[in-house]
């Protein structure tokens, strides 16, 4: 399978351009005809990790292998880091056409990712700007060097030159090339034995091109300025009549490898590699990108002459500068920089000489600390860990809690949560959460300092493709007060206000109204009101709401008592309570009492006629009067299975009773207040005993008033009372609610027991039945 990456090169802006056909869904990610080379960048996941590139011409393909590519003025460079593969070819490359001002490549790569697979890539450039009389260049794998024919000789032989042209275009074999080395006499060889040893000696586009890889047997090392220099010193000469031409060809390359040193990454070379009258002129980039000593500096750019040597420093952050992490044994990162230098001189000629370098400059390992940090916050109730400082390629995988391991990302039903943020230096951190209460969280008591201890051991396992995982540690602790929450509370007119402002320790405990757990089920059941938010927990129990213990009744107020306990949370043993009593104030209420007392206070005012004042209230049983009068108003508290009670019995049990006036010379009235307590029939236990009455729960009360008649209006009555009350005149049912009210509407209410009212019944000196507060024995 061949696929065909087309391109088509024009000029733009007076240089070049490039046409892109379906290519970039290919992975050419880059492509640029420069100043003094072709290169071309291919996405590693297209090439796979070994690309075989071959260069092709009329002859064919020629695999470009690592030796070969150095001979031939080709450099290939595996750049995993960033994922491309990169290839760049010299102008003079072995197998670059020229067709007038224009340099031709052809090229193929070779991929097995999806079986072998060829694709060929062809491209036309321009270079952009005229060359120097002598071109060097530096690559990464080899030195290059290109001399102008009119170039050999100095100004004053000029007008001879064109007599020596015709040496040149004689056969390769009649040339022959002495390498020097100091100290060492070597024997001249010809080009094709040079370039067995790897040396290639072409004239070629008008210029003179000598190339050799690195390190090869007539290379040397010298020290200028004490920078270690590779020398090749190649002497090429033939003999025609009575001339021979002679064209020194000098290959000079700075071999620094860089220092870091105070946040630059610095990198020297000599200022004269090359004979120079004045000052060299510097240019500088990183990625083939040049910029002038201004801007360079602009940009951080350390560009600095002294001692006859240049001084070049990139900054550690520099933009086009490439971040890598290793791991081993902690985390590590080191820099990469792909450094573009040109450096021009200029001799007594007047002749110039650019020197280009292409440089990978790698920084040293330098350890990259995380951050970790506690922002655990008391009140919120949870832990709060910050891991910062991590590396954009390096990948928190999984965490470790207390010994149980968990895999990121975590499922949406995870009982703790872990946010990831991008920091703008280009790292990145994450934030742990997770309650106290959780139950991975270490809990227990210290004594040293009084409270509850609790411990999260944290273990972050962190990767980076091509590394062993790395694995990091930390603990945070948070120490709680243990002691008892206290609620705030208030009296209204209306009931008792509950706050509670919320700990982080509040989910060791647990509230209750007496037995029973305080939860929204309760709350709805019993007609509390209830607001439980992320800062405090406001409960309100209305008056005549299940809870409350009455004390001191009168017609006059009362005392109404209410309590919250708080339980632990895992024992449920009350550890502490919250009490309130206030003094309330309602004309009629009810009380059903769990010992079966009945406690009720009622106004008769509507069925009394007008301007009458009645001699005396009594219920069923006419010996039962009340324990407190104030005109119309009256206060009795009595068992509910006394003073006639009729009982009825269904789902509940319901004793009812009646209280009745007498006026000055009348008797026989039936008109009054109907009272009745229910409880549930589950809830009672010796339920007709006369001597104990016992109920799991209060009763519920109802007064029920007879409606007053109007004159001219009939009122049917009985004869004599009923123990079927519900057979008298249609009754006014007041509905109950929960707040106290004044006239006429009546309370019900629920009570444990009322105290400080007698409970038993004495005869009056009046003859009249009433109470005391010994029992019966």
């Amino acid at each position: 399978m061949t696929l065909m990456l087309c391109f088509r090169v024009a000029f733009i802006l007076s240089l070049w351009t490039t046409v892109w056909c379906d290519i970039l869904k290919q992975g050419v990610l880059q492509m640029e005809c420069r100043e003094h080379y072709f290169m071309v960048a291919i996405d590693l996941a297209v090439t796979g990790p070994n690309p075989q590139f071959e260069a092709v011409d009329m002859t064919g393909g020629h695999p470009l292998t690592q030796q070969y590519a150095a001979e031939c003025g080709y450099s290939i460079n595996v750049l995993s880091f960033l994922g491309v593969v990169e290839l760049r070819s010299s102008y003079f490359s072995c197998h670059t056409e020229k067709n007038g001002a224009k340099f031709l490549f052809y090229f193929k790569l070779n991929t097995n990712l999806d079986g072998n697979v060829t694709n060929t890539l062809n491209a036309t450039c321009s270079p952009p700007v005229p060359w120097a009389p002598r071109e060097v260049s530096c690559e990464t794998n080899y030195m290059e060097v290109s001399i102008e024919y009119e170039s050999t000789c100095p100004h004053q032989l000029s007008e001879d030159w064109s007599s020596l042209r015709p040496a040149y275009s004689t056969s390769p074999s009649e040339w022959q090339v002495s390498f020097q080395k100091p100290g060492v006499v070597l024997a001249p060889m010809n080009f094709t034995e040079a370039r067995k040893q790897g040396y290639v000696f072409e004239l070629k586009n008008g210029r003179f091109v000598f190339r050799t890889p690195y390190g090869q047997p007539n290379s040397y090392i010298t020290k200028a300025n004490g920078i270690q220099v590779e020398v090749v010193q190649a002497s090429v000469f033939s003999r025609r009549g009575w001339f021979v031409i002679i064209v020194d060809l000098v290959a000079a390359c700075s071999m620094d490898q860089g220092m870091l040193s105070d946040g630059y990454m610095m990198w020297d070379t000599p200022e004269a590699l090359y004979s120079s009258l004045g000052s060299t002129q510097i240019r500088i980039g990183l990625n083939g990108d040049l910029v002038g000593q201004v801007n360079a500096k602009q940009k951080g750019f350390i560009m600095e002459k002294r001692n006859n040597t240049v001084h070049i420093g990139i900054p550690y952050n520099a933009v086009g500068g490439y971040r890598k992490t290793l791991v081993s044994g902690g985390i590590f990162e080191f820099r990469i920089f792909q450094m573009y230098l040109k450096q021009v001189s200029v001799d007594e000629y007047q002749r110039e000489t650019v020197v280009k370098f292409q440089r990978t400059l790698v920084t040293p390992l330098t350890p990259y600390p995380l951050v970790t940090e506690d922002k655990t916050v008391l009140q919120e109730g949870m832990f709060t860990v910050f891991l910062g400082n991590v590396p954009d390629d390096v990948d928190l995988t999984s965490i470790q809690l207390n010994g149980e391991q968990f895999m990121l990302p975590l499922p949406s039903e995870s009982t703790f949560m872990i946010t990831e943020e991008a920091q703008p230096d280009n790292t990145f951190s994450y934030t742990l959460k997770m309650l106290f209460s959780d139950r991975l969280v270490v809990q227990e008591f210290s004594e040293e300092h009084e409270a509850m201890l609790h411990q999260l051991n944290i273990n972050y396992t962190l990767t980076v493709s091509g590394s062993e995982p790395y694995h990091y540690t930390t603990s945070v602790t948070a120490l709680l007060d243990v002691s008892p929450p206290v609620f705030e509370a208030n009296c209204t007119a209306a009931g008792i206000n509950f706050m509670l402002v919320h700990q982080p320790s509040d989910y060791l405990w647990e509230f209750s109204i007496g037995a029973d757990l305080l939860t929204m089920e309760l709350v709805m059941r019993r007609g509390y009101i209830m607001n439980n938010s992320s800062q405090t927990l406001e409960l309100n129990a209305p008056l005549f709401t299940p809870g409350y213990d009455y004390r001191d009744v009168s017609l006059r107020g009362f005392y109404g008592t209410f309590e919250i306990l708080v339980r632990d949370h895992d024992t449920l043993r009350v550890r502490a309570s919250t009490v309130k009593t206030c003094y309330f104030e309602s004309r009629e209420f009810i009380m059903c009492s769990t010992d079966g007392m009945m406690t009720v206070a009622a106004d008769l005012s509507e069925v009394i006629p007008s301007g009458q004042m009645p001699v005396n209230f009594h219920l069923y049983n006419k010996l039962c009067v009340p324990n407190e009068v104030n005109g119309s108003r009256v206060l009795f508290s009595f068992p509910v299975n006394s003073c006639g009670s009729v009982i009825k019995l269904r789902e509940n049990v319901t004793y009812r009773n009646k209280i009745f006036h007498t006026l000055n010379f009348q008797t026989g009235d039936d008109k009054g207040v109907t009272v009745e307590c229910s409880y549930p029939l589950n809830g009672l236990s010796r339920l007709f005993s006369v001597y104990r009455f016992e109920s799991d729960t209060e009763g519920k009360g109802k007064i029920i008033h007879d409606v007053q008649a109007t004159p001219g209006e009939v009122v049917p009555t009985p004869t004599k009372p009923t123990p079927q009350p519900e057979t008298t005149a249609a009754p006014k049912i007041i509905i109950p609610n929960y707040l106290p009210a004044y006239h006429p509407p009546a309370h019900y209410i629920r009570v444990t027991r009322v105290h400080s009212l007698p409970n038993v019944f004495y005869r009056g000196s009046n003859g009249y039945f009433r109470t005391k507060r010994n029992p019966i024995p």
